[in-house]
């Protein structure tokens, strides 16, 4: 294992923000990272796990503790079965099952970070969520002292959400496990209508799965969705608010919001989220009330590709991010009675 004292920590995320941490450690096996995991608990000292750090926002201040990088590495297919080791590159990871023609992961190509993030925030985008083809999670559990195997019905799946999201400072992902499908080099069926649009094909319809990953590379780096050290507009963390799900009475308040704003014949995005419940765009929300692509004067802007994403211009500080984010969430309440929710994970700050 590596170990640094007071380590910055900004460049191990996307953001590029955050104050250092009192010690890093770099953990490269599973054994390593239990080892690391036992002793900062033994002793009681704060832990923040860190994998690719797409997902991450930290004070400036930094962090009083131990961060664990997990930099382990393991790439296992056995027919249609893949285990990933936590710290294996997720993009690289979907590469090599579209090139082993394996479907059911391939229309999230171009997330950053790490595969043992992916279960935490049940990852998802065209279409497609992690959770779909998770068979099971392998984790270390702090509070049995072990490492315990869940399969997907005990991991509590929803909306950018899990077991391991509830409950951070219980399990440390180590390994994941998924179930393919061999569909003769042809994707899943496409559920996502931009991602078919695209195609030029239906929605339910299955394309070439190198046609199909291509294709969601290039609409997420038209939105600056793929990380690219030159392009300011990925210096984020991607989607940094979740699709709000309203309760129908949430909703038709919604609804009428809108249409005092925006005119009676304006129809919001909306999505069936489950009995009684409805989704809506966050995108739409920030747009609708007055906050467009780059929108911001200072060093933490919204980036010019998308309106979801918060972005780093090259000099902010992690104040001046919250700062933009606590503008956002405050407008979008005042114009639609709906408080947006942040997707990243926060360490030492909050909206």
């Amino acid at each position: 294992m590596q170990e640094l004292h007071e380590a910055p920590l900004a460049p191990l995320t996307t953001f590029r923000l955050g104050g250092p941490a009192a010690r890093l450690i770099t953990a490269t096996t599973d054994a390593e990272v239990i080892e690391a995991v036992r002793a900062a608990d033994a002793a009681g000292t704060p832990l923040l796990i860190v994998g690719g750090g797409s997902n991450l926002i930290i004070g400036d201040k930094g962090f009083a503790g131990t961060a664990l990088r997990i930099a382990t590495q393991g790439f296992e297919l056995d027919g249609t079965q893949l285990e990933l080791a936590a710290g294996e590159v997720w993009t690289d990871a979907v590469a090599h099952t579209v090139e082993a023609g394996l479907a059911g992961i391939e229309c999230l190509a171009g997330i950053p970070g790490s595969a043992g993030a992916t279960p935490i925030q049940n990852v998802g985008a065209y279409g497609q969520e992690v959770s779909s083809t998770i068979t099971e999670v392998i984790a270390y559990d702090r509070e049995a002292g072990e490492t315990v195997t869940l399969p997907n019905a005990e991991c509590a799946f929803s909306y950018r959400h899990s077991r391991f999201k509830s409950d951070p400072e219980r399990y440390v992902v180590l390994r994941v496990r998924f179930a393919l499908e061999d569909a003769g080099g042809l994707s899943a069926p496409l559920k996502y209508p931009e991602t078919a649009r695209a195609l030029g094909v239906e929605a339910g319809d299955r394309v070439p799965l190198g046609q199909a990953r291509e294709t969601v590379l290039k609409l997420r780096a038209g939105k600056g969705m793929v990380l690219d050290p030159e392009d300011h507009d990925t210096w984020s963390a991607g989607s940094f608010f979740t699709n709000p799900i309203l309760t129908a009475g949430e909703y038709e308040a919604f609804l009428e919001r809108a249409h005092e704003r925006l005119g009676a014949d304006v129809t919001p995005p909306a999505y069936p989220a489950g009995e009684g419940r409805t989704k809506t765009s966050a995108a739409w929300l920030i747009d609708k009330a007055g906050f467009t692509k780059g929108y911001g004067t200072g060093p933490a802007r919204i980036s010019t590709k998308h309106t979801l994403a918060l972005t780093n211009r090259g000099a902010a500080t992690t104040e001046d991010l919250l700062a933009l984010a606590r503008e956002v969430v405050a407008g979008v309440h005042e114009a639609f009675g709906v408080t947006l929710v942040n997707e990243p994970v926060m360490v030492g700050v909050s909206l």
